[in-house]
C-alpha cells in the first residue's frame, strides 16, 4: 500500500483546507469562499469566469490532439441553517439549507454571515432521550425580545467547529465539500503537461439538489466529467459498507443519484493500479454528487467520481484522512497527465 504523505505535503494540504473552512459558504450564498478560491487559483490557470449561478470556472491546458475536455466539479457550499421566526423571547427559529440532520443539532454553535453567534438547543422535553425535529429547535443569540434580536428572518448562517488536527486525520466543519476544492486547487497548481482542456468548476448550490453545477455542465458541454467529493464510511460502529479512513480513494460505482459509467470506473481503477496507489469501490445507498447532473448535460457525458471517505458528514466535526486526500489527489494527477482511452 502506497503512502505518499510527506511532512511539506501534509502540512500544505492541511493549511490549505484550515483557509477553506474558514470562510462560510451555504448553499446560495458562496460569495466569501469564491473569492478565496479565485485568489488560490487564478494565477495558475488561463481563463477564470463566475456565471450567473455564481459557479467558478477555471480553465487550464488546451485540447491537444487525442485530449479530451474534461470537466471537474467540486462543490463549495457548505449544509447551513436560515432564521425562519423569531419568538417573543427572541429565540431565533430555523430551517434548514441542504441536508440539516436533527441529531447534530442540539449544542452545535452556528455563526450566521452577519457575524452574529449562537447555541442550537430544544423546546423542553419530558423525554431528554428523545431526538427533536428541527421545527423544536431554537438558536440561542443572547437576545431577550424580537427587538433585541440581531438576526432577522432570512438571515443564514452555518455551524461552527474548529478545525482541528488528529493524528493524520483532520476534524472541521464544511470538509464536504472544502476537501474536495483543496484537492482541486492542487492538482491546478501541480499538474504542468496534459493533452486535455481541464475545465475546473467549483460549483454552488450542490447540497440544495445539485443547481450551480447544472447550467456549468451545459455551457462546458465535457468530453469528461468527474466530480470530487467526500462520501460516507462504515468504518464505524454499526457501519454497513466497505469505505473506510486510510483505505486511499473511493471510486464511484452507484449512489442514490446515478450509476457511474463503467468506462470511467474502470479508467479510475486502472490508473490506481498502474501507480500503486490504495483505492476502495464506493457504493453509497443514500446521497449524490454534481457527477448526477454532469451525466446528464446535453446530450450525456460519460461521467464518475473520485470520493474522499469522510465521517461524521454534515455535522459541525466531520472527519477525514489527510493520506487519503494525497492519494485522491496522486490519482487526479495520474488520469489527468496522460491520454485518456475510454473502454
Amino acid at each position: 500500500m502506497t503512502n505518499i504523505t510527506t511532512p511539506e505535503t501534509g502540512n500544505a494540504l492541511r493549511a490549505l483546507l484550515e483557509k477553506l473552512t474558514a470562510s462560510p459558504g451555504p448553499a446560495g450564498y458562496e460569495g466569501r469562499i469564491r473569492d478565496v478560491i479565485k485568489a488560490e487559483v487564478e494565477p495558475h490557470v488561463s481563463r477564470v469566469t463566475v456565471d450567473a449561478l455564481g459557479n467558478l470556472i477555471a480553465v487550464k491546458g488546451a485540447k491537444k490532439p487525442g485530449g479530451l475536455r474534461i470537466m471537474l466539479s467540486a462543490h463549495m457550499d457548505e449544509v447551513g441553517i436560515i432564521a425562519t421566526h423569531v419568538d417573543k423571547r427572541g429565540y431565533v427559529r430555523f430551517t434548514q439549507m441542504g441536508a440539516v440532520y436533527p441529531f447534530n443539532c442540539v449544542a452545535a454553535r452556528v455563526t450566521f454571515l452577519n457575524g452574529v453567534r449562537g447555541v442550537v438547543n430544544g423546546d423542553r422535553s419530558d423525554d431528554i432521550t428523545k431526538v427533536r425535529p428541527l421545527d423544536q429547535l431554537f438558536i440561542d443569540v443572547g437576545a431577550s425580545s424580537p427587538e433585541d434580536c440581531p438576526v432577522k428572518v432570512g438571515d443564514v448562517g452555518v455551524f461552527e467547529g474548529s478545525f482541528q488536527t488528529i493524528g493524520k486525520r483532520v476534524v472541521s466543519h464544511a470538509l464536504d465539500n472544502r476537501v474536495g476544492c483543496a484537492i482541486l486547487i492542487e492538482m491546478i497548481r501541480r499538474i504542468a503537461d496534459t493533452p486535455h482542456e481541464l475545465t475546473c468548476v467549483f460549483s454552488t448550490q450542490e447540497e440544495v439538489t445539485i443547481r450551480g453545477v447544472t447550467s456549468a455542465a451545459y455551457a462546458v458541454d465535457p468530453d469528461l466529467g468527474i466530480a470530487i467529493d467526500v462520501t460516507a464510511t462504515g468504518d464505524v460502529p454499526g457501519g454497513k459498507m466497505e469505505v473506510g479512513l486510510g483505505k486511499g480513494p473511493a471510486i464511484k460505482v452507484r449512489d442514490e443519484g446515478m450509476i457511474s459509467d463503467p468506462r470511467v470506473v474502470n479508467l479510475m481503477r486502472s490508473a490506481a493500479e498502474k501507480a500503486h496507489l490504495p483505492h476502495q469501490m464506493e457504493i453509497l445507498k443514500v446521497g449524490t454528487t454534481d457527477a448526477r447532473v454532469i451525466q446528464l448535460a446535453r446530450a450525456g457525458v460519460p461521467a464518475g467520481c473520485l470520493s474522499i471517505p469522510a465521517r461524521y458528514i454534515h455535522s459541525p466535526s466531520e472527519m477525514v484522512d489527510l493520506d487519503d486526500i494525497n492519494n485522491v489527489l496522486t490519482l487526479l494527477l495520474e488520469l489527468l497527465r496522460n491520454p485518456i482511452e475510454l473502454k
